[in-house]
């Protein structure tokens, strides 16, 4: 059997390009963050993860500039090495002082902060237990300790009677991670934080939270879902990305000094990969430096404007999974009504995603949609009544 034959083969791309129901991979030629130009057309963007809006502020792009003009546009060097730049730390300062923990460490990608993580921590005898819906990162974090021997067990999404049955059945003297999505990225649900880190400290575990979804938008001031549930001390390391709230690109996590240095020295993901560039690092800290100073006008605005399309696509009779986040997901079910709905808003000028399987599960097919802090209420508005006709007109609601 050629290794190829698989990929020959593929072909539901196409099936979905002749139907013109091809959802993905279509190009932006220009962003202004709630306002976006795709194949020359004007439209709401209602499906980006960029929250509070800022990668279009005019304070972060010139700190980016700024940063490489000053520092060229690569380090060329792992961290460990020659990829260490005053910037770097200095991000690491900001970020452990603003999320209250003793000390973070800065990754390339957000993707790669779980994969330099759960395998440096998790090795033979040791165990992962991660929720069924945690994001892809951590599966793959958790499979790649899997090869380092760690054992690797999954819990019901957000059940904890579940997940203390999984606990139970663990050796006692056993290393413990458990892990799980602070608020979830398909759905937008917060874990269940509190029962967590209380199963934990009975069971001897420790407590990993991605905050990825979370950051800027639930907490104090945005500080994600420990500070939401105030629970800080109790979480053990906080992880998140810098490809969302914080208008850049790159990962970091947050915990005690001595647990921070160890993957320092000790993951792969920064030994062997090239640090986080200039330009992303001080778009980075230019989007916290605005966060601390205006959190009223982002973390609060955002949540409001997500929840105001929330309770107008409910009332208008659309299946919609409750939250108090950004994400505002609307559940179709049939997979192919999906596509349609997806094509109908997109030629009407709104741009969300369709999440279909083995994305989600079958008769799960949905349109994921997420606001910013800098949406308008007209965009808002036109939103909800694009929403609103389509719905009717597929008999969806």
């Amino acid at each position: 059997m050629d290794l190829f034959n698989k990929c020959c083969e593929f072909n539901r791309d196409e099936e979905f390009k002749n139907l013109n129901l091809y959802p993905y991979f279509h190009p932006l030629d220009a962003n202004e963050g709630p306002i976006v130009n795709v194949y020359g057309k004007k439209m709401i963007m209602a499906g980006s993860n960029n929250y509070l809006g800022l990668t279009a502020h005019p304070y972060v792009k010139q700190k980016s500039i700024e940063a490489i003009e000053k520092y060229g546009t690569g380090c060329s060097g792992s961290r460990y090495l020659t990829g260490t730049l005053s910037l770097h730390n200095e991000l690491e300062k900001r970020l452990s002082k603003f999320l209250n923990k003793e000390a973070v460490l800065i990754f390339s990608t957000g993707f790669q902060t779980a994969l330099g993580i759960i395998p440096t921590l998790c090795n033979k005898g040791d165990y992962v237990i991660s929720d069924r819906e945690n994001h892809a990162c951590i599966q793959n974090g958790a499979v790649t300790a899997k090869g380092m021997l760690a054992e690797f067990v999954r819990f019901k999404h957000s059940d904890m009677n579940d997940l203390e049955r999984v606990l139970k059945s663990l050796p006692e003297n056993a290393g413990k991670l458990i892990v799980t999505d602070g608020v979830f990225s398909v759905t937008g649900e917060i874990c269940n934080l509190k029962s967590i880190t209380e199963l934990a400290r009975k069971y001897g575990a420790r407590v990993l939270c991605d905050d990825a979804h979370a950051t800027g938008i639930i907490g104090e001031g945005g500080r994600g879902t420990a500070s939401y549930y105030n629970l800080t001390n109790e979480t053990d390391l906080i992880m998140g990305t810098f490809s969302k709230t914080f208008a850049s690109l790159g990962g970091f996590v947050a915990g005690p000094y001595k647990v921070i240095n160890y993957i320092k020295h000790m993951a792969g993901a920064i030994i062997f990969s090239a640090s986080p560039t200039p330009a992303s690092v001080a778009a980075a800290m230019a989007a916290l430096d605005i966060l601390e100073r205006e959190p009223e006008n982002y973390v609060d605005r955002v949540v409001n404007n997500a929840a105001y399309v929330r309770n107008k696509l409910k009332e208008a009779g659309f299946n919609v999974v409750d939250a108090v986040t950004a994400i505002v997901p609307v559940i179709v079910g049939d997979l192919e009504k999906s596509l349609v709905f997806w094509r109908k808003l997109f030629d009407a000028g709104i741009y969300v995603n369709a999440f279909i399987p083995p994305g989600v599960p079958e008769n799960m097919s949905m349109m994921r949609t997420s606001y910013m802090a800098t949406h308008k209420q007209e965009h808002l508005d036109e939103i909800v009544y694009q929403f609103t006709r389509i719905g009717k007109e597929l008999n969806l609601i």
